[in-house]
């Protein structure tokens, strides 16, 4: 039985925007999760940043941090990420929805958050996550999991997809058998 819904797509096709979107169309279902902003600085992206759906917000990964972890030109503060990863109530009893934006390269640097991938696809509430495309092994073993749905986002489907996704969410929400409030 399907109980997760991935969404993936080419950088750049709207994925973390469709997943704000659905975040807050869903808040009747207090969901808990997190998504990813990019960092601008006169027009060029210099980064990310990391925003809880509570609105906490940290910084992720930047063109000038150093360090081991690194994808493209920008390094990636595992640490701080770990550290905010811990102050989100993934697991808390009364979960009904978990949002995780994205599993990707930046974000697999990190065992803890590879842990919690695989707990909250397991948990009995949802997860609506996005997922990269292609490159790092092992996104393919989590998209062929019989429990999740993929959904490939384009920059000409994301609207539509609006709709369908937040019904889905929602029928995922009352089969998890959490209720409505």
């Amino acid at each position: 039985m399907i109980g997760n819904l991935l969404i993936t797509g080419r950088p750049g096709s709207g994925k973390t925007t469709l997943m704000r979107r659905l975040a807050e169309r869903l808040r009747d279902c207090s969901p808990v999760g997190f998504y990813t902003v990019e960092v601008r600085e006169g027009g060029v992206r210099v980064g990310f940043d990391l925003v809880s759906l509570a609105g906490d917000r940290r910084p992720f990964a930047r063109t000038g941090y150093p360090g081991r972890c690194r994808v493209g030109r920008y390094g990636v503060d595992i640490e701080g990420f770990e550290d905010f990863l811990s102050s989100i109530p993934f697991f808390t009893p009364g979960i009904r929805l978990a949002f995780i934006d994205e599993i990707g390269k930046m974000e697999c640097y990190s065992g803890v958050f590879r842990g919690i991938v695989r707990e909250a696809l397991d948990a009995p509430a949802p997860c609506v996550a996005t997922i990269a495309q292609r490159g790092m092994p092992g996104l393919d073993r989590i998209r062929g999991r019989a429990d999740v749905r993929v959904v490939e986002v384009t920059p000409s489907n994301r609207d539509g997809l609006l709709p369908g996704l937040e019904a889905e969410a929602r029928r995922l929400v009352g089969d998890a058998g959490q209720g409505w409030k």
